[in-house]
């Protein structure tokens, strides 16, 4: 159907038609909408750790790798593991993602955390002074033990290990002292014994281990600690592993290790999840004393249940979009498929069927009087009483002028002078009946 015949349509079946389109794709448009991520934030703040720590180092890096993607990062700074897991539980603390470590997590509360990756083990590093017989932590029971400070992942882990080992604040001095203090502590004799949770690269406990005045304690019990808590590991650390000259460890020492994670709250954005992913890949992804080629980082659930988004990025790795286009050019055109695409398959098919819709209208008009007329036809022929020739006559002039009211493009016309020709002929019909039923002249 051409241009010049849809302007032949009257305006009021061509503004029904308009209405009905635009009630469709307002109603795609809302479904999209119901599915539709709000914008990703171009803010998020993360929890970190002391300045003197690890945590701190890797925030720095990556608030420098987001602000080139266009996200913002703020640091907030911490005492460690134990305080970014509160903040995160704490929705009113605006705190968007955190380091956290495995097995601080308090179930059920943990419930709506979720962990995007692991990144690196975190060992409990015990040190005492050289020469200390101590390889369990049953053994420190009455010394002064440096704990770390409250809220840091030290203090978080270390507590409920010791109490596990009957050694607490009723038989032993549970000291809160700073890592960045502990070691100093420890060599001038203010404490018995240091313990530090973090990585291997974290400058306080390096510093221990070069310390030929420290000791780093080797657990026997190591291989029960797994069986009993699951977020933790047996690590081996070998002899040399730090230096050959000195030989530092001088012997291979066992330890328990944690995970360190980044964790968020179920909420966070699906696109802020991949684009972290992406980050901490390139981050985290290098060998180092205790992991294994290309085991860090992954979304194997430490406790902290894992991010779908996390697990589906894994598997699949990033979005063409995301692959290929910059991070707020991909999240644009995301949403612009979203909405679109639904709208297209919707609108085109319309667009499409539109003139036989508009046949199907002007069809049916003219239908409906073919059907009046072929009720009356058959009154007509079948009537055998008295014919009702003036109500015949009067249907018949009500059909004529209901059909002359029809505005009918040219490709119907033929269909409209048929219907009219039909109309004359019921009429003579009607006319023949009249003219038999009168009586002969006298």
């Amino acid at each position: 159907m051409s241009v010049s015949e849809l302007l032949l349509f009257s305006r009021r079946d061509l503004f029904r038609t308009g209405v009905l389109g635009a009630l469709l794709a307002a109603l795609c448009v809302w479904v999209s909408f119901l599915f539709l991520e709000p914008i990703p934030p171009r803010t998020i703040t993360l929890a970190s750790g002391p300045e003197s720590g690890l945590y701190h180092q890797q925030a720095q890096h990556y608030k420098e790798v987001l602000a080139r993607h266009g996200v913002t990062l703020e640091e907030r700074m911490t005492e460690g593991a134990g305080e970014n897991y509160r903040l995160l539980l704490d929705r009113k603390s605006g705190v968007d993602i955190a380091f956290v470590q495995g097995g601080i997590a308090t179930f059920p509360e943990a419930d709506s955390l979720v962990m995007i990756a692991s990144l690196y083990y975190e060992p409990l590093w015990i040190f005492v002074r050289r020469g200390e017989p101590v390889d369990a932590l049953a053994a420190l029971a009455g010394k002064r033990i440096s704990v770390g400070m409250a809220g840091s992942g030290t203090n978080a882990l270390a507590t409920p290990l010791l109490a596990a080992s009957r050694v607490d604040a009723a038989n032993t001095q549970l000291r809160r002292v700073p890592s960045v203090n502990a070691a100093s502590a420890l060599k001038h004799g203010d404490i018995d014994a240091a313990m530090m949770v973090g990585g291997v690269r974290t400058a306080t406990i390096r510093a221990a281990l070069a310390d030929p005045a420290l000791e780093l304690v080797s657990l026997a019990q190591v291989d029960a600690y797994p069986q009993r808590y699951t977020f933790l590991t047996r690590r081996t650390l070998h002899a040399g592993a730090i230096e050959f000259v000195p030989l530092t460890p001088p012997h291979d020492v066992a330890l328990i290790a944690t995970e360190a994670m980044l964790a968020a709250r179920d909420d966070v954005h699906p696109a802020i999840v991949n684009l972290l992913l992406e980050l901490i890949r390139d981050e985290h992804d290098d060998q180092g004393y205790f992991e294994a080629p290309n085991e860090f980082p992954n979304v194997d659930q430490v406790d902290l249940k894992v991010s779908p988004d996390a697990i589906r990025h894994r598997r699949f790795g990033p979005s063409l979009l995301y692959r290929y286009s910059p991070f707020w050019v991909a999240t644009f055109l995301e949403r612009f498929i979203i909405i679109v695409v639904p709208l297209l398959v919707v609108m085109l098919p319309l667009v499409r069927f539109l003139p036989q819709i508009m046949r199907w209208r002007v069809r049916s008009r003219i239908y409906r009087w073919y059907g009046e007329l072929t009720l009356l036809e058959r009154d007509v022929r079948s009537s055998v009483d008295a014919p009702p020739i003036k109500r015949w006559l009067s249907d018949l002039e009500r059909i004529e002028k209901g059909v002359e009211r029809v505005a009918t493009p040219a490709s119907f016309a033929s269909e409209a002078y048929t219907l009219r020709e039909h109309i004359e002929l019921v009429r003579r019909a009607v006319l023949a009946r009249a003219a038999a039923s009168a009586p002969p002249p006298a």
